[in-house]
């Protein structure tokens, strides 16, 4: 599978980059079976976090063993210092590391939530005390929403951070003001060399009424021609990678669209935004 420098941090992460969302209720064997997967397809870069149900329990047994294979990012969705230092102690302990190499600001939705991170006694303190004590090497924010790109420029402004992830497909960017924003925030993380993470690529839309097919809490496409699609739509974008869906059937029809990755072109982007004017966007 191809990778693609991770900003700042040098690190070469794989275009798929495991959403360990996708163990949220899994019995061990079970999730045993998916590392391997995701092992035999090369992939190198883990997203988890303690609000992902019992993620960190199934991912903390094979760190002993796999840890130096994976670059490993964790999150708190704490908003004070005391609170995050906690959390990141309780999510050590549960993954069975000594470090993460990234550490993030987990659903930061909202511009108040980014006032309440960065303030003094914010939890933005704990992950530069965390730096410096070698817990975390790198500081990433991350989050959903109608507004996410707007917050992160801002987000941009007030710390250094080293990473981003937000939802970019082409169903979103059929919203103008999304697609500007997006687009600006894409530019601002080029030029400050800053780790893109994109989640949301293969979203159709919001469930609604319909039966839940999938444990993702949107609906996701789920055909192997459409996932391809969303793929090659979001990774035409100059960005790092794509965490995968939180759902272990569609995690390989993700790695397999991951690894025939095919970039589009211009008019071929312009195309498919057009064609999401046609869906209900998540974020609306």
């Amino acid at each position: 599978m191809e990778t693609r420098r991770f900003g700042r941090t040098g690190h070469l992460s794989t275009l798929a980059i495991f959403g360990a969302a996708a163990f949220w209720e899994i019995s061990q064997a079970d999730a045993d079976q998916v590392m391997e997967e995701i092992i035999a397809a090369g992939v190198n870069h883990i997203d988890v976090a303690p609000s992902y149900g019992q993620a960190e329990e199934r991912i903390g047994p094979w760190m002993p063993r796999e840890r130096g294979r994976f670059f490993l990012g964790c999150k708190t969705m704490e908003r004070t210092q005391a609170g995050a230092w906690n959390e990141m102690q309780a999510s050590l302990k549960r993954l069975q590391t000594k470090s993460f190499d990234l550490y993030q600001f987990h659903a930061i939705t909202t511009f108040e939530e980014l006032d309440a991170v960065t303030m003094k006694g914010g939890a933005l303190e704990a992950a530069v005390a965390a730096r410096e004590a070698g817990l975390t090497k790198f500081i990433g924010i991350t989050g959903h929403g109608v507004d996410s790109p707007a917050i992160f420029l801002e987000a941009l402004r007030r710390f250094d951070f080293d990473s981003i992830l937000f939802p970019l497909n082409f169903v979103q960017l059929a919203n103008p003001v999304y697609r500007q924003n997006t687009e600006a925030l894409l530019a601002e993380c080029r030029q400050k060399d800053v780790g893109t993470m994109i989640i949301k690529s293969v979203t159709l839309g919001p469930w609604g009424e319909k039966e839940h097919t999938a444990t993702t809490w949107y609906e996701p496409f789920s055909s192997p021609d459409k996932i391809q699609q969303a793929v090659n739509f979001a990774l035409s974008y100059q960005v790092t990678g794509l965490c995968t869906a939180g759902d272990t059937r569609i995690l390989p029809l993700m790695l397999r669209a991951c690894e025939n990755f095919q970039p589009l072109g211009d008019a071929e982007r312009e195309k498919l935004i057009e064609s999401g004017q046609a869906y209900q966007p998540l974020f609306a």
